[in-house]
C-alpha cells in the first residue's frame, strides 16, 4: 500500500520506518528540509534505538522517501497519516495549528482524486479534533466525508527507547472510525502485526491516550508514595512491589477499573486510612493516597445530586450492601446517601435479600444501627413492593434477580444505575441514567 506521513518527528519517523518494513511504500512529508534530507540520505531525523539502521535499509530498498511537497505525496498515496506535533499553549491547551494546516493541505491535494483517500490522525489530540479535521478537508477539497474520503483516529502507544518493539508488538491497534471501508483499509495497513485491530467509535479513540498516560502517571506516583513509606519502615520497596505485581487477578488486572459506584466495605476504607496514618506518623506527605478518600466522597455526592435533581421524592433502592452476595453494610457507600435522603424527608424503600437486620451480628449490626437506627422500617422483603411505590429506582449492586425487576418497570420510572447492570430493554429505555456513563 502507498502511504504518506505528515510530520517527521518522533512518531512520524518511527511509523515511516516500521510501515516500510511491513511491506508498504511510504513517503514522509515535512516543512523542515533537514528532516526530509535525513530520510532521503537514509538517516533518522531522531535518536531512537535501531531506527537509523531500519531507515537506511528501507531507503536502500526504495520503500521510503521524503518531500516538502504535500500535494505530490498525497497524489501518490492512498492513506495519509497525520503525525505532526501538538505542543501545549501557555494556558495548557493544545496548539492544533499544525494538525489543521495539514488537514487543509490534504484537502487541497485530494480535490482531483477519484479513489477513496483515508486520513489517519496519529497525533495525540482531544475529542472533537477528528470532526474538525473532517470539516477542514471537506472545505478545502469540495468533497464529502464518507463518500470521497474518511478520517479515522489511530493513536500511537510508543515509548521512547523501545518504539520499534512497541510498534511491532502492541497490546492492540486502535482505530476510531465511522466508515467501514476505511476500517478495512486500516486493518490492511497493520496486517502482519500480531495484535488485534480494535475498531471503535471516534471519540473514545481520541481520548484513550490521555487516559493511558494519566494512569501511567498515577501508577508511578502511587509506587513512589509506597516506596517513601517503605523506606521509613525499613522495608524493601522493590521486593514489596514485586510481590504486588505478581497478583494479576486483582492488582494488575481489569478488576476495579470499570466506572461504577464509590468503593466501600470493611477493608478498602480501613486499610487506606491505615496506610495514610502510617505516612502521617512519619511526617510524609502522600497527596495521592490522601486524595483517594476525597475523590470517593465526591463521587457519592454525584449520586445524591442526581437523585435530588430528579425531582422524585419516592426512591427505591435495589441493594444495600456494598456489593452483591454479602450482607456486609460496614462503610457501604449507599448508607451515606440514605442518611441524607431520610434527613430531607424522602420516602425511601430498600430491598436486599441478603440483609436481614434481625440476623446481623457484631460490628456489622453495630455500624448500621448507629448510622440509621430505624433502618428496618425501610427494608422490605419484596421487590415488587419497593419498585411499585417508587418513582426513582436506584440500582446499588448487581444481584442476579435485578435485571428481571428492571425489565418489568413501567416506562415512567427513572432508573439510576450505579453498577452498569445489564437488563432487557436497557438501550431503548428513555428514563435510564448511568452514574458515570
Amino acid at each position: 500500500m502507498n502511504i504518506s506521513i505528515f510530520g517527521l518527528g518522533y512518531v512520524g519517523s518511527v511509523s515511516l520506518a516500521c510501515l516500510a518494513q511491513n511491506g508498504h511504500r511510504v513517503i514522509g512529508v515535512d516543512v523542515n528540509r533537514d528532516k526530509v534530507d535525513c530520510i532521503n540520505d537514509g538517516r533518522s531525523p531522531i535518536v531512537e534505538n535501531g531506527l537509523d539502521e531500519m531507515i537506511a535499509a528501507q531507503r536502500a530498498k526504495g520503500t521510503v522517501s521524503a518531500t516538502t511537497d504535500a500535494g505530490a505525496a498525497v497524489s501518490e498515496t492512498d492513506v495519509s497519516f497525520i503525525c505532526v506535533g501538538t505542543p501545549p499553549t501557555s494556558q495548557g491547551h493544545l496548539n492544533l495549528d499544525g494538525i489543521f494546516g495539514v488537514a487543509r493541505e490534504i484537502g487541497a491535494a485530494i480535490a482531483n482524486k477519484k479513489n477513496l483517500h483515508v486520513v489517519a490522525i496519529r497525533s495525540t489530540v482531544l475529542p472533537g479534533t477528528n470532526r474538525k479535521v473532517t470539516e477542514l478537508i471537506e472545505g478545502a477539497s469540495g468533497k464529502k466525508a464518507g463518500r470521497d474520503f474518511a478520517v479515522v483516529s489511530n493513536p500511537e502507544f510508543l515509548r521512547e527507547g523501545t518504539a520499534i518493539k512497541d510498534y511491532f508488538h502492541p497490546a492492540y491497534t486502535l482505530v476510531g472510525s465511522e466508515d467501514e471501508r476505511a476500517s478495512k483499509v486500516m486493518a490492511a495497513v497493520y496486517e502482519g502485526i500480531e495484535a488485534p485491530v480494535i475498531v471503535t467509535a471516534i471519540r473514545p479513540a481520541e481520548l484513550i491516550k490521555y487516559v493511558n498516560n494519566s494512569f501511567h502517571a498515577l501508577k508511578i506516583s502511587f509506587a513512589n508514595e509506597v516506596g517513601s513509606i517503605c523506606k521509613k519502615l525499613g522495608i524493601d520497596s522493590h521486593e514489596l512491589m514485586g510481590i504486588f505485581c505478581r497478583d494479576t487477578k486483582l492488582n494488575i488486572a481489569p478488576n476495579y477499573l470499570k466506572p461504577g459506584f464509590a468503593y466501600g466495605g470493611s477493608c478498602l476504607p480501613k486499610d487506606l486510612k491505615a496506610l495514610c496514618t502510617i505516612a502521617h506518623d512519619f511526617y510524609l506527605k502522600c497527596p495521592l493516597l490522601e486524595s483517594i478518600e476525597a475523590s470517593n466522597e465526591i463521587h457519592k455526592g454525584r449520586v445524591l445530586e442526581t437523585i435530588l435533581e430528579s425531582g422524585r421524592q419516592r426512591v427505591g433502592f435495589l441493594g444495600l450492601s456494598f456489593k452483591e452476595g454479602t450482607d456486609d453494610l460496614r462503610s457501604s457507600p449507599i448508607i451515606d446517601i440514605l442518611e441524607k435522603l431520610l434527613g430531607k424527608g424522602f420516602d425511601v424503600r430498600i430491598y436486599d435479600k441478603n440483609v436481614r437486620i434481625s440476623q446481623l451480628v457484631g460490628a456489622n449490626r453495630e455500624f448500621i444501627l448507629q448510622r440509621i437506627p430505624l433502618i428496618s422500617r425501610f427494608i422490605l422483603a419484596d421487590t415488587a413492593e419497593v419498585v411499585g411505590n417508587s418513582d426513582l429506582v436506584v440500582v446499588v449492586n448487581n444481584d442476579a434477580e435485578f435485571p428481571r425487576v428492571l425489565e418489568n418497570l413501567p416506562p415512567d420510572r427513572i432508573i439510576l444505575d450505579l453498577v452498569n447492570i445489564d437488563f432487557p430493554g436497557k438501550a431503548g429505555r428513555e428514563n435510564y441514567r448511568g452514574i458515570a456513563w
